[in-house]
């Protein structure tokens, strides 16, 4: 049996260096307070195995990737589940945007609510021709609160954003590729094995590189680039003291492949 075989509402799959996480609540795959803290939990347990470089989620069965939270939860406005929830939708798309590899979003179908804010928290997002994306929180009285208002405004532009948020826009997967929310459309059916490719492709890059260079990238995010640049340079500068530099200048000078210990 897996290590990564105890999560509630969660499959995980070890392909070479790639965790592959399968949401599993069906028929939406929908999140539950249980989900989200297993979400937690397995994202920090990846990061502390050196061997996994790069993290692919997607949803089971074939209509829906997730469809975000059970509205039922809501029904009674208790405030003190309200609160509950959000803080574990907060703390499960906060730890999975700091994952310390590439996480890639295998869009199979609807995505909708904190579903598609399960995606946005992601570093790259592949979508199948007939996923449907939204964020319609604001049209049952409530709105997204974990990172949508935040990170789909940073991929797609404030317009996007508004449109989406405010006007409960729909977007197909045409639609979100050319806004930028997705960074490619494939046939029903190939989303997985597009990520699952995608995510080798990360294998052949130094894990200690693409930990410093994410967090470079998303540091934009909450610091102006004056303050960024010279991080950029001292972190260029640490990553003398790892064995994937002297591994990786060594493989390129003796014409092989790099053997990485993400260390």
């Amino acid at each position: 049996m897996s290590k990564y075989s105890n999560y509630t509402n969660l499959q995980c799959e070890i392909i070479g260096h790639t965790a592959l996480v399968t949401i599993a609540n069906p028929p939406a795959n929908t999140w539950t307070a249980a989900g989200l803290q297993a979400l937690t939990q397995l994202v920090n347990d990846l990061n502390a195995d050196a061997d996994i470089y790069s993290l692919v989620i997607t949803g089971s069965g074939q209509k829906f990737f997730s469809a975000g939270a059970d509205l039922k939860l809501f029904a009674d406005g208790d405030k003190a589940v309200a609160l509950d929830m959000a803080r574990r939708f907060g703390e499960a798309f906060e730890t999975l945007s700091r994952f310390r590899g590439v996480s890639i979003a295998a869009i199979n179908g609807y995505a909708m609510g904190g579903g598609l804010e399960c995606a946005l928290a992601c570093d790259l997002r592949i979508a199948e021709t007939q996923a449907q994306m939204a964020l319609p929180e604001a049209a049952v009285g409530l709105l997204p609160c974990a990172g949508g208002t935040q990170n789909l405004a940073w991929l797609v532009g404030e317009g996007w954003a508004k449109r989406l948020i405010l006007c409960g826009e729909r977007v197909d997967a045409a639609t979100a590729l050319r806004i930028g929310l997705v960074e490619e459309v494939v046939a029903t059916g190939g989303a997985l094995e597009h990520a699952l490719a995608l995510a080798k492709q990360v294998g052949k890059q130094s894990p200690s590189s693409v930990k410093a260079c994410k967090q470079l990238i998303q540091g934009a995010r909450q610091q102006p680039m004056n303050t960024v640049l010279p991080q950029e340079r001292e972190a260029f500068l640490a990553l003398f003291d790892t064995a994937d530099q002297k591994e990786g200048v060594t493989a390129f000078l003796e014409k092989r492949p790099p053997v990485w210990r993400n260390a």
